[in-house]
């Protein structure tokens, strides 16, 4: 428990003591030597209450939901040109696990199909997989796919999303810029971009990955064939305030950071196709403690499964999953089902995670932050 916690518990317990008192020279002063009796009994039932209130209160890592609820709100501040609160108290949130293929016709019909699920469902946002749209088996292929923005694919989507009247978090799209990079003409790199499509079908963020997934160990060199992006990116939505991510983004916390402390982010997006070796060793862990150290909803869309036979074989670790911003995971879809599953985000807990744990107020960068970083090394040169 945090000292705001445990000052918080002694607090309500010293209250509670206080009516025992109260109880005890009523009793007495109304019904003589029985009244004394009957109090002191009634005395030493309510103190045991009262410690065995305080042991839970004391041992519960956060406050349980009937004694939060009691509390008054605090609204999330304007510190450092943070934006203030964007979340609603209570809202519904789709997030998706798929086995996506070289095949976009048949990943948009399953995509269609999980829209409208979560449209149903009542669904504010339902959050798609990295690669939602097409994953390529073969070298070149993901290049030949590509697309600008504005092209077939995404407006598809969009139609999608304004059909079903839901936002869509839409990452890991193989987007073909307007001045394409490379030597090759039938195949010039592209970006992996991650886009959030509005209830309206409009498009009011797209975000290019910045950090690129090249590891040979794995077979995996992404810069072969994307571009990486240079802007950091969020945005309002019915949701909250929104970081707008890619899968490996996620070893890289300032971006995390910036998002939360200068963007004023409550839920950081992360779509993702890891591979399976990295999801067994890293993926909760990474995204836990994202969640944890900015204190938001995390929301990590995952591709799993084998995406085909007869090409690279390429295998997604899967294990979407939803982490609130003291680090419980509040859904976790494992490597074997797929569809979407629904999960309520609740403003009360990131607020009141944030009121006991300032961290915006206790941070220092003005030490070791990148400003100061750079003094010390025109210092120390």
């Amino acid at each position: 428990p945090t000292p705001t916690h445990t000052h918080t518990t002694n607090a309500f317990v010293a209250t509670c003591l206080l009516a025992v008192q109260v109880v005890v020279l009523h009793f007495r002063s109304s019904f003589g030597s029985f009244g004394s009796l009957f109090s002191g009994l009634s005395a030493a039932a309510l103190l045991v209450a009262c410690l065995h209130l305080q042991h839970h209160l004391t041992c519960w890592g956060t406050p349980h939901r009937a004694f939060a609820s009691m509390a008054t709100p605090v609204a999330v501040t304007e510190r450092e040109g943070v934006a203030k609160k964007v979340m609603p108290d209570l809202v519904q949130v789709g997030i998706v696990q798929m086995c996506s293929r070289n095949d976009k016709e048949s990943n948009f019909l399953e995509c269609e199909k999980l829209v409208a699920e979560a449209a149903t469902a009542g669904c504010k946002l339902v959050a798609f997989p990295e690669c939602f749209s097409f994953i390529g088996a073969k070298p070149g292929e993901a290049q030949i796919a590509a697309e600008p923005l504005t092209g077939p694919t995404m407006s598809r989507y969009c139609e999608l999303a304004k059909k079903h009247e839901i936002w869509l978090s839409l990452g890991g799209f193989q987007e073909l810029p307007a001045s394409p990079e490379g030597s090759d003409a039938q195949a010039p790199k592209i970006y992996n971009a991650h886009v959030v499509i509005d209830s309206g079908g409009e498009m009011v963020a797209q975000y290019r990955k910045i950090h690129l997934f090249d590891a040979p160990c794995f077979n995996l060199v992404e810069s072969n064939q994307t571009v990486g992006g240079a802007e950091v990116v969020s945005c309002d939505s019915p949701i909250g305030r929104l970081g707008v991510t890619i899968c490996y983004d996620m070893r890289f916390p300032e971006l995390y950071q910036n998002l939360r402390f200068t963007h004023g982010c409550e839920v950081m997006l992360i779509p993702a196709a890891f591979t399976v070796p990295t999801g067994q060793a890293h993926w909760e862990s990474l995204l836990r403690a994202r969640a944890i150290e900015c204190q938001c909803y995390v929301i990590a869309a995952a591709q799993t499964g084998r995406h085909n036979e007869d090409g690279n074989r390429r295998e997604s670790w899967g294990h979407s999953i939803v982490i609130d911003p003291w680090g419980k995971v509040l859904q976790d879809m494992g490597r074997d089902e797929m569809g979407l599953r629904v999960v309520a985000l609740e403003s009360s807990v990131l607020e009141d995670v944030r009121r006991r744990m300032p961290l915006d107020t206790h941070r220092r960068y003005d030490i070791y932050g990148p400003e100061a970083t750079e003094s010390a090394k025109k210092q120390s040169a």
